[in-house]
């Protein structure tokens, strides 16, 4: 079932177009990811669907629910975790999730919650005394103290440290498998890749693709390389005539084949076919923030990040 459905929606502040005929769809279930550089429009249209913008045209439904007109009934269905949060610095944990938790006719078990984000050991820590991870954590908990159908995370790991992200991405996966529906807003590539089941390319606040990560790379039609070293001779032929090859050379005793599509099968079945061992054998697969760069010619410059690092 279709968990959230926005179309054509539109959003204009003054004479600049924000968000410009958007229309994508979220099946109950999934972890639907929404990239795109900074500027692109992306928490416009998650605010939208959270009932905190009112577009200009368009139309959104939550469960088959307008955010606007139904905006009660959206609010106890929909937890939001926003770009930016911040909370009481003497207020604790447990008393957090217990004040959340008196705002909804039916909330979580938010001790239950404390367990499920790690937060049990901090029950009794000023907000103000947490890490940034932890922080996270906390937003997170108050986001899903509602028992949400459906959840939205914007850029939930910006700050953090690799481990602290990676820990978070697997906080992510145990909350969808408790049923709820992810909407994940980042503009970290590798984060949307490992947990998203399909994305939404917006540019320019304009839908790009939307796609799983797997098509879009496919979509965009990503080079692959292929590196490896043979201890016997090698006609080049036996690798340039192959489909999908665009290129063959030689480095420095490397053999460096280049092409798209089913690159390395290819290259490993002509290579035993002419009865060649290739030897420390390399393939430099081509990721989602190259099919981006492919699809809207902008990347880390306009905002986007690749590499496991700690943003300020």
């Amino acid at each position: 079932m279709t968990a959230l459905e926005v179309r054509n929606l539109h959003k204009r502040y003054g004479h600049h177009v924000a968000v410009d005929d958007v229309s994508f769809s979220v099946e109950e279930g999934e972890i639907f990811g929404i990239i795109g550089p900074n500027g692109a429009g992306k928490t416009t249209t998650v605010e939208s669907i959270a009932g905190l913008r009112t577009p200009d045209s368009g139309s959104i439904s939550v469960l088959g629910l307008d955010p606007i007109k139904d905006r009660t009934k959206v609010r106890e269905r929909l937890g939001v975790q926003l770009q930016e949060s911040s909370f009481p610095d003497a207020i604790k944990v447990a008393e957090a999730l217990d004040l959340y938790s008196s705002f909804y006719r039916d909330p979580a078990d938010w001790r239950e919650l404390m367990d499920l984000l790690d937060l049990t050991g901090k029950r009794n820590t000023r907000y103000k005394a947490l890490s940034g991870g932890q922080k996270q954590r906390l937003s997170i908990a108050l986001a899903l103290v509602g028992s949400p159908r459906v959840a939205i995370l914007d850029e939930l790991t910006t700050g953090l440290d690799p481990q602290a992200r990676r820990d978070t991405w697997t906080l992510i996966e145990r909350v969808r498998d408790t049923g709820v529906t992810i909407l994940l807003v980042t503009h970290f590539m590798d984060e949307a890749e490992r947990l998203s089941d399909r994305i939404a390319v917006i540019d320019g606040g304009r839908v790009a693709a939307v796609d799983t990560p797997a098509g879009l790379i496919a979509q965009a039609n990503a080079v692959q390389q292929v590196r490896f070293r043979v201890s016997q001779p090698l006609d080049e032929r036996v690798l340039s005539e192959l489909p999908d090859v665009t290129g063959v050379e030689i480095v420095e005793g490397r053999w460096l084949v280049t092409g798209r599509g089913q690159l390395l099968s290819n290259v490993a079945g002509a290579l035993a076919r002419a009865q060649v061992v290739a030897e420390d054998l390399r393939v430099d697969q081509r990721t989602l923030d190259d099919a981006f760069v492919a699809m809207t010619g902008r990347g880390r410059s306009a905002g986007v990040s690749v590499n496991l690092r700690e943003d300020g």
